[in-house]
């Protein structure tokens, strides 16, 4: 699933600059989102695919990190103490800090055959997308909410390299 492929690299970007960190990262989340993916309601779920760290490691991503030998405290130091990820049908996005800004890895829309039609996909984390795609359904997810309340303190400099 492209979705997966996108949130993967850009994890794996994270932690060293490398695709090749964790082979398999989400190896296990295809099947755990199976039962929580509805392209027809891409906000259902999102709060189960959303993957997150700040002062608990997401266990997706520590069970990755303990697959390849790495423990949960050097997790924490090669990651953003404050990483937000959002795994949805049709958006891939991420938000570094808690007031950060939400940026868009990988856009696609419903085409009318029933498969997604890509329209942007970029997996630059270096890049600073901010256009939010308009709400399919009347339920608003986690990130929408973030997005209409706005930030709650002034903007926190962070700055992401990326190595090729």
């Amino acid at each position: 699933m492209r979705q997966i492929e996108t949130a993967e690299r850009f994890v794996c970007m994270l932690v060293h600059g490398s695709l090749w960190v964790f082979p398999e990262l989400f190896s296990h989340s295809s099947e755990q989102y199976k039962h929580h993916w509805f392209p027809d309601r891409p906000n259902k779920g999102s709060g189960y695919r959303c993957i997150r760290i700040n002062h608990k490691m997401d266990p997706l991503v520590g069970q990755a990190g303990q697959r390849i030998g790495l423990s949960i405290q050097q997790l924490y130091l090669l990651l953003p103490s404050e990483l937000t990820l959002w795994v949805d049908p049709f958006e891939v996005s991420y938000r570094i800090g808690e007031d950060g800004s939400i940026c868009v890895l990988f856009e696609s829309h419903p085409s009318t055959n029933g498969n997604p039609s890509v329209t942007t996909g970029n997996s630059n984390p270096a890049s600073s997308v901010t256009q939010v795609s308009p709400m399919v359904d009347s339920h608003i997810s986690c990130k929408e909410e973030l997005l209409v309340l706005g930030r709650t303190s002034s903007a926190k400099p962070y700055m992401m390299t990326v190595s090729s």
